[in-house]
């Protein structure tokens, strides 16, 4: 039952992110480029938390 659920669930991802791109093409880029920078400002975040770590957490 579960495996429907989740084929279900990324089924209508995929259906809506496609909806969005074909409808609002400048929205959806939008939406990766903010997706884009949630992602490097966490990698950031990562490379500075190792590096006080590496500076003997001080």
């Amino acid at each position: 039952m579960a495996v429907n659920a989740k084929k279900i669930a990324v089924y209508v991802l995929v259906v809506f992110a496609l909806y969005v791109i074909i409808t609002d093409p400048s929205k959806a880029a939008d939406y990766v480029q903010i997706g884009f920078e949630g992602i490097s400002d966490a990698a950031k975040a990562i490379g500075d938390f190792m590096t006080w770590l590496a500076d003997g957490a001080q």
